[in-house]
């Protein structure tokens, strides 16, 4: 006599191929402990040179992380955990305001090494598949453009992925997160660690208005410069310095003009 294997259920997303179970994850609930759904989407990228490796420890119980999404470099893209399950992505992050991001949102990880090899390009045939999944993911939990956000910019002294050779900008072209081009790197006046006063609360503010998780202390510190580093790898990639000079600062005060007051 023999006994079939139990069939896995379809994934979440059309985009994904089949389910490979993590046992990484838990209810999401709200601060009055009740269930929430997701509202936020991070997008991170594995930082480790070989895909297959990084996808066991995303399913390893001894590594207590996991995401609901991989995205290998030919497109192929496996679901981990359940949508409707809380995966263990983001760590001790912020945004918003929130800071249970696991609860709150969804993750995604993208096969690729990351800083440690240099950011090379992504590969063409995994953005598009990163394009059609956020897509799929954004349509049917009404995620809001400014909440499709970067494990940097939750976490933005610990991490630094996706990194700023992410194409964010193809992706707010196929109607996925916010963007606005950036303004053009050049001269002009400039706050740089060490500075305090006036200007650096007014730079803190627009930052926490935004939702960056920082506080309003007049003093570009390492907190402060760190939220510009990952400000620039979202927004203004071409130089990431944590200066917050006329470019990133113009960047930032068109990006909060220009936030969508409502969901999609």
């Amino acid at each position: 006599m023999t006994t079939s294997r139990p069939q896995l259920p379809a994934p979440d997303s059309k985009v994904a191929a089949k389910i490979f179970p993590s046992p990484n994850h838990g209810e999401r609930l709200a601060r009055d402990g009740a269930p929430r759904r997701p509202d936020m989407l991070v997008l991170h990228y594995t930082g480790m040179p070989d895909a297959g490796q990084a996808l066991q420890w995303l399913c390893n119980p001894v590594s207590q992380v996991s995401a609901h999404y991989f995205v290998f470099e030919d497109g192929h893209v496996l679901q981990l955990v359940p949508e409707a399950r809380r995966a263990w992505h983001a760590g001790q992050s912020s945004w918003d305001g929130e800071t249970d991001i696991n609860s709150a949102s969804i993750g995604i990880e993208i096969a690729h090494p990351g800083h440690p090899s240099g950011m090379p390009p992504y590969a063409e045939p995994q953005i598009d598949a990163v394009i059609a999944l956020t897509r799929d993911i954004v349509a049917r939990w009404g995620i809001a453009p400014q909440r499709v956000v970067a494990h940097s910019d939750i976490a933005p002294e610990r991490k630094c992925d996706p990194g700023e050779t992410f194409p964010w900008e193809r992706l707010h072209a196929a109607g996925i997160g916010h963007w606005v081009r950036p303004a053009a790197v050049g001269g002009g006046r400039f706050l740089s660690p060490g500075d305090r006063g006036q200007p650096v609360e007014a730079l803190q503010a627009m930052f926490a208005l935004y939702g960056y998780g920082i506080a309003v202390s007049g003093v570009y510190d390492a907190l402060t410069e760190a939220v510009v580093r990952a400000f620039q790898r979202h927004f203004r990639p071409e130089r990431v310095d944590g200066i917050a000079d006329a470019s990133t600062l113009t960047t930032l005060r068109d990006l909060i003009a220009s936030r969508p007051s409502s969901v999609a």
